[in-house]
């Protein structure tokens, strides 16, 4: 077990998909660095500014592979698939003869991906739609089970794990037949895909849709399966208590498997217009609350949903949101204090001009007790390229818990 530093407190921002490549649009310059972020640059001013490579060569780049090595988990032994981390987080277990699946809701329009979101759909239009598919499904034994927004699980034979799936939001403005299920087992997901689409296209929550100028959820997409891991609590592996906030449900069930309380939190949403305010408040009060814990992560998935939008605008708004109502607020809680550490890292690139995830190291900025300061002024892609390396990404929660200083090369 690798201890982390004694009487010490932990934060970490963790801004989903917030690194980019630099844009026209935004004179050559990244989404970050166009933004307006004084408190995660005094981060970087008064701490170490670098790059981690989270993103294993042997995996495509996303959240779930991110957000594993961001918490100190090598995602090639611990990863076994998206959708049973989302069970996790729904407190759905999956029986051993079951394999999860990650079902979202879909626009699907001429042959094209459209929409890996369904514009976004709510909540409870979403569960009156998954409760209508389910009813259909549940004859082959396949169970739905509704979750937030357009993110939903499937539990299904796991005679269907090998199939090779692909996320939507890697085909949006792609033909979605290309990317079909394939391997063993495809056929099923393939029909499942196919029943779905004159139950959702005849149902009064899309007919609403539609004559409100809104896309339809007119399909469900399955991918991302897998079994429940195995793997340590921060507890065993750094003798740490912790809590995580997180809108996301895939976020939410690492947390738990990591053996980290998930905060509950009005009004957050996964979305641009999620309460950045109470996820600091309620993060911090979980630091000095009557059950006091060491270690906080706080989980904002706006700039991803920006990028996939292709909206340089609205990446810039979310980054913003996060430096003026989160870093804020976690400055202001650390200034007040000699026992703090924080840091603010992203857990992937997704890129504005694709509209997708990308491979790229990704920039961090950290401070605190032990932290030595360097060069740095601000927290950018390009401050990054500067500093540290962390070439093996799982290693940079060991640096930043102070637990090792392995993996961190000039």
């Amino acid at each position: 077990m690798k201890k982390a530093m004694p009487d010490i407190k932990y934060i970490a921002i963790l801004c989903d998909g917030m690194a980019d490549f630099p844009l026209e649009s935004l004179e050559g310059k990244t989404p970050l660095e166009a933004a307006r972020t004084p408190h995660m640059d005094a981060i970087a001013e008064s701490g170490s500014v670098g790059l981690v490579d989270l993103i294993p060569d042997s995996l495509p780049p996303g959240s779930d592979v991110g957000n594993l090595a961001v918490l100190g988990y090598d995602p090639e032994q611990y990863l076994t698939g998206r959708a049973p981390l989302e069970a996790a987080a729904m407190n759905i277990s999956i029986p051993s003869d079951q394999t999860a699946f990650r079902c979202n809701l879909v626009t699907l329009e001429n042959g094209v991906m459209k929409d890996y979101s369904a514009d976004h759909i709510s909540s409870k239009e979403a569960a009156e739609l998954i409760g209508a598919v389910h009813k259909e499904l549940k004859t082959d034994g396949a169970a739905l089970h509704p979750g937030v927004q357009y993110r939903h699980l499937l539990l299904a034979s796991d005679s269907l794990d090998p199939a090779q799936t692909t996320p939507p939001h890697d085909i949006m403005g792609e033909p979605f037949r290309k990317h079909y299920p394939s391997g063993a087992g495809s056929e099923t997901l393939r029909g499942w895909i196919e029943r779905s689409w004159e139950i959702l296209r005849k149902h009064p929550v899309n007919k609403a849709r539609v004559d409100s100028g809104k896309k339809p959820a007119n399909s469900v997409w399955l991918w991302g399966q897998g079994k429940a891991p195995t793997m340590p609590t921060y507890p065993e592996k750094y003798g740490l208590n912790g809590s995580a906030v997180s809108a996301v449900d895939l976020v939410r069930g690492i947390a738990r498997y990591a053996g980290l309380d998930t905060l509950e939190v009005p009004g957050i949403t996964g979305f641009l217009d999620t309460n950045y305010a109470g996820k600091a408040e309620f993060a911090l009060a979980s630091l000095d609350g009557d059950d006091s814990v060491d270690f906080v992560y706080i989980h904002v998935e706006a700039p991803d949903e920006a990028a996939h939008m292709g909206s340089a605008e609205a990446k810039i708004e979310a980054i913003e949101a996060i430096d003026r109502e989160i870093a804020a607020r976690v400055m202001e809680y650390a200034r007040a204090r000699e026992n703090v550490r924080v840091a603010s890292l992203p857990d992937h690139v997704t890129a504005v001009s694709t509209r997708k995830h990308a491979r790229g190291a990704v920039p961090f900025a950290a401070c605190g007790p032990g932290i030595e300061a360097d060069a740095a002024k601000v927290y950018t892609e390009a401050s990054g390229a500067q500093g540290s390396r962390f070439a093996v990404g799982h290693q940079w929660m060991d640096w930043f818990l102070g637990a090792s200083s392995a993996g961190k090369d000039r």
